[in-house]
């Protein structure tokens, strides 16, 4: 049984790894095709770009740690290479999550309409408004490192005290556990904003409904139309986080007697936010899709000469 549910986590695991690079590939491809002939990319092609680019990172590190977990079981991972995979993943997670949180302030300073004085000042400076979130995330970024960093440093001490197989496994479930539990307090403030951010853009959309028979047709049309396809990105967005937080708490409280099989499973969920969530933006937005389209055409041409 225990070989039938490896097969099949592996298996999705793989189709995971696939599907993300080339949905996050296609749209950093898109994007750089379009800096090169326009010279410049509005702010939501450069959020796409950076979130697209940090996904990929993000995959491309789960999927070697998933390699080295099966190599090592990581309880012998230790020293530089250590440090490298802690690091490079928690810089891809948080820029994974902030600019993905980022993406939805952008939608509701975008399309929603308030008249709080608050609400206006931020509307009329929405790059600022961005360049200020990302450069205090860098900030938070470096707290975060500094934390992790130090407790590496502390736990191989322990590591090279430590000479029993035993011992040394036991310490590094602890300080992994230490670390998820760091990255899943970090990860919870993206959240929360994105969460806060879809709420608004909820009563944003219903005070508009309410004054629809005042705008004529086609204004009514474009506007609602923007909102619900914020919403559906932003919906699915906030429910694939929830789902890469579970996969944190899998790896915090791992099943009872199925070796491996908790870690196979938390990598597969975690790896379902990152690959999905991107395929979702292609649809969502109009030039990403109007290129997806076109490269369809082109291969469905090449197919029938």
């Amino acid at each position: 049984m225990e070989s039938i549910l490896y097969s099949i986590f592996t298996t999705v695991i793989v189709a995971e790894f696939v599907f993300g690079n080339l949905s996050n590939g296609f749209i950093v491809m898109t994007n750089c095709i379009d800096l090169v002939r326009k010279r410049t990319l509005p702010s939501i092609g450069w959020i796409l770009l950076f979130l697209a680019i940090s996904r990929m990172v993000l995959i491309w590190e789960i999927l070697l740690a998933w390699l080295k977990y099966l190599q090592y079981s990581f309880s012998f991972v230790a020293g530089t290479e250590l440090r490298v995979i802690i690091l490079t993943w928690g810089v891809s997670n948080h820029f994974s999550l902030w600019m993905a949180t980022i993406l939805s302030i952008f939608y509701l300073l975008k399309i929603a309409s308030f008249s709080k004085p608050v609400f206006l000042y931020l509307k009329w400076r929405v790059k600022k408004v961005l360049m200020t979130i990302l450069l205090g995330n860098v900030i938070f970024l470096l707290f975060n490192i500094i934390q992790i960093n130090k407790h590496t440093e502390e736990w191989m001490y322990q590591y090279e005290r430590n000479t029993t197989w035993n011992s040394r496994t036991t310490g590094f479930r602890r300080f992994s556990q230490l670390v998820l539990f760091k990255m899943i307090m970090f990860s919870l403030t993206p959240f929360m904003v994105a969460l806060v951010s879809f709420i608004l853009l909820i009563v944003s959309l219903c005070k508009h409904l309410q004054k629809m028979q005042l705008n004529f047709r086609g204004e009514r049309d474009s506007r609602t139309k923007a909102h619900m396809n914020a919403l559906r990105i932003m919906v699915s967005f906030l429910l694939l986080y929830a789902s890469y937080f579970i996969s944190f708490f899998i790896s915090l409280f791992p099943m009872a007697h199925q070796r491996g099989l908790d870690h196979m499973f938390s990598l597969t969920v975690g790896l379902f936010y990152p690959s999905s969530h991107s395929f979702i933006l292609i649809l969502g937005h109009a030039n990403l899709r109007q290129a997806c389209l076109w490269v369809l055409r082109q291969l469905r041409c090449g197919q029938t000469h």
